[in-house]
């Protein structure tokens, strides 16, 4: 089978950070598969890599066996302004769009592509008709709902459309992905999707670089040369966007000061500079920033802390979504404290038992919470092989990668 994927955040080969297309692609292809990727830049901090520069559309060869990927021209504005984002959004558009129609070449069996933006959907509506595929359409983030709670998008105009073409995308796809249970039940009962059309395929965890990391790592040395070994680490790795809200962490980091606690913030985003501002400003001596790593290398100071942290902005339309940073924790036994309330606490708190719910945007709850980690409230042992068993058994990559082929094939049948 010949897969065009669309995928504006796909990584770069050896790049920081998590992508479970990446990871679905490379098991897609060691099954015999072809897959063509439509992606942005693999850094879109405004600043690209050498072999980019004037190019509008990349050929990134040799990825990986079978997967080719076409870098495609996103501006430079993304990480500048909420009208920088959305500029951003649209110039990806019309940059996947050539590459599809004028750089992909032959015949392919099916087109995916996943969400938010939910702009990409465009480029995936106008593929689809002149390639004459049938379209899979993934929803990772209710969009627009999510956009418009967060002020990226307040235009009325820009308001109207959104929700016009997520109809008429949502009409389009002959299937529709969705990452949450909670996604289902707002497309069924809130957009009226026929139920049939909806399949499941949610985030996974990525057990084969958590447990390869693993199994020759000490992390007693390594907290030791991070000059981390007295503390007690909490970990965040992930965006530092709007939508994060990881001001909560530094008033929590504020409230801690009189304990050995150790915030690692890593990642990078609209807000970081900031957020490092904020704990200048504080003189918070309880935070570190870090920036993008590899995987490994971000499994690494995961396995080397005590627990991880999953954060969101307290508002609605996060109660239906799983925090994918969420499952890396759990692949590494790590017990999660989670300021997220709907699904996700469902998740974590109630059915895999690994971890400790903290009211979003409450620092003083956040850091109550800590400190009955301190006191040894919480077995974090159990949390941790609580959380590894759950995910292994419901959220395994390899499985659901398998799961995503069985109804790529179902759709030309």
């Amino acid at each position: 089978m010949k897969i065009l994927l669309i995928h504006q955040y796909f990584l770069g080969k050896d790049k920081g950070g998590g992508s479970r297309f990446n990871e679905m692609a490379k098991t897609w292809s060691d099954e015999g598969h072809e897959v063509t990727v439509l992606a942005s830049w693999p850094n879109i901090s405004g600043k690209k890599n050498p072999e980019y520069e004037g190019k509008y559309v990349y050929h990134e060869k040799d990825y990986y066996k079978n997967i080719d990927v076409f870098r495609c021209h996103v501006s430079a504005a993304y990480n500048v302004s909420f009208k920088g984002r959305l500029w951003a959004y649209f110039t990806f558009v019309f940059s996947s769009l050539w590459a599809g129609l004028f750089k992909v070449k032959g015949k392919y069996d099916v087109l995916v592509v996943t969400s938010p933006p939910l702009f990409v959907g465009i480029s995936a509506y106008i593929l689809s008709i002149f390639k004459r595929l049938p379209l899979i359409f993934e929803v990772r983030d209710l969009w627009p709902e999510s956009a418009i709670d967060l002020g990226v998008i307040s235009n009325p105009w820009l308001i109207k459309f959104s929700y016009w073409f997520e109809k008429t995308i949502y009409k389009k796809a002959r299937l529709i992905n969705v990452l949450t249970p909670a996604f289902r039940e707002k497309l069924i009962k809130n957009k009226n999707i026929p139920a049939e059309k909806i399949i499941y395929i949610p985030n996974a965890a990525d057990f084969s670089v958590a447990e390869e990391v693993a199994e020759n790592f000490d992390a007693k040395n390594f907290r030791i040369q991070e000059g981390i070994d007295d503390k007690f680490v909490v970990t965040y790795i992930g965006a530092h966007g709007i939508a994060n809200h990881l001001i909560q962490i530094i008033e929590a980091a504020e409230k801690l000061q009189d304990t050995n606690v150790l915030f690692q913030l890593i990642g990078g985003g609209m807000t970081k500079d900031s957020l490092m501002e904020e704990v200048k400003a504080r003189n918070l001596q309880n935070v570190r920033f870090i920036d993008h790593v590899s995987k490994p290398i971000a499994f690494k100071y995961i396995l080397a802390s005590d627990i991880g942290t999953s954060v969101l902005k307290k508002v609605d339309t996060f109660k239906t979504i799983y925090s994918n940073k969420t499952f890396d924790y759990m692949s590494c036994k790590k017990p999660i404290l989670l300021a997220i309330d709907g699904v996700s606490r469902q998740l974590v708190v109630e059915e895999a038992k690994c971890g400790v719910f903290a009211e979003p945007e409450n620092p003083e709850d956040i850091a109550n919470k800590i400190r009955q980690y301190l006191r040894g409230d919480f077995d974090m042992e159990k949390q941790g092989e609580n959380g590894y068993k759950h995910a292994k058994e419901h959220f395994d990559r390899e499985k659901l990668a398998h799961k995503y082929l069985r109804e790529m094939k179902r759709v030309l049948d």
